[in-house]
């Protein structure tokens, strides 16, 4: 996936927020770390109170729209050198799919996290993951998540791999918007349980944009995105793959576990991702297919 050089984000909404002291008595999340970011990656569940996190300083909880506008993002090619830049256009692409995609869709809040930010649903930072809050309507990623998706999960986590996370993140808020949270409320784990079918949905929605991605264009006409190529769709595959609870079980040093899954195995996220890109938004309804066939 490469964004076109001349192509012009123009004002984006997307926003900077948290803090560029380091974490006092910092010193890296550590090996808990390391354990909180496998369980949380991409669960939208706030695991910090773990790793002893806190605002130092006094620092209050923010509210979704604060935080410093973006804008040293401009052009293609700022999207194409810097993995920030890379998530604000890949919003603005993705957006636009859902707009034309739904009917009543509302564009979510995108934060660009600076190490740490409160929020509504917890503490936002490198070690949660990236996340969706559904009370604020507004979706978190600390891009450098993607250093530790690579040194901790053995992900690649290359350009498409990155908005590969982006889009599944977006895939919660359309869930959000169309009711999927309410009709299908958290029942457990297991790889029936409604966790599961809730995050192979979003992974779907995610191939659902990937095989549009060429289709958005700026205000000039000029497509945001070229085709990906063969190598970048292994790439999301491989970021789809490291993030299955098998593997992250494998990867945590205990047995593989499917009673305890709450997001599906390397395979069905690969495979729903795959389902999506093949069949669009519509073959993603993943609370209508029986266990065995998940």
């Amino acid at each position: 996936m490469t964004f076109n050089e001349n192509a012009d984000v123009g004002s984006s909404k997307a926003r900077r927020r948290g803090r560029t002291a380091a974490i006092a008595g910092g010193g890296g999340v550590g090996i808990i770390g390391i354990a909180v970011l496998l369980i949380s990656a991409f669960t939208g569940q706030d695991l910090t109170g773990l790793l002893g996190i806190v605002d130092g300083g006094g620092t209050s909880q923010q509210q979704p729209g604060e935080g410093a506008i973006i804008e040293d993002c401009q052009t293609g090619e700022d999207a194409n050198e810097n993995d920030e830049c890379r998530l604000v256009f890949g919003a603005e692409a993705i957006d636009q799919f859902w707009s034309g995609s739904l009917d009543g869709y509302v564009e979510p809040q995108l934060i660009i996290v600076d190490q740490q930010t409160s929020t509504q649903c917890g503490t936002a930072s490198n070690a949660t993951g990236p996340f969706y809050c559904p009370p604020e309507q507004t979706v978190y990623v600390d891009p450098t998540f993607f250093g530790l998706l690579r040194s901790q999960y053995d992900a690649s986590a290359g350009d498409l791999a990155q908005l590969y996370v982006l889009a599944h993140e977006y895939g919660h808020h359309v869930q959000n918007l169309i009711g999927v949270f309410e009709q299908h409320p958290s029942n457990g784990t297991g790889p029936d349980s409604n966790g599961v079918r809730t995050e192979l949905q979003a992974d779907c929605f995610a191939g659902a944009w990937v095989a549009a991605m060429t289709e958005q264009k700026d205000a000039d006409g000029d497509p945001y995105l070229k085709e990906p190529t063969a190598q970048q769709i292994a790439d999301a595959l491989n970021a789809a793959a490291a993030v299955g609870d098998d593997h992250i079980q494998e990867q945590s040093g205990g047995q593989v576990n499917p009673e305890s899954w709450t997001h599906g195995s390397s395979e069905q996220r690969q495979r729903w991702f795959d389902e999506g890109r093949a069949g669009g938004a519509t073959a993603c309804d993943t609370f209508a297919v029986s266990g065995s066939d998940l």
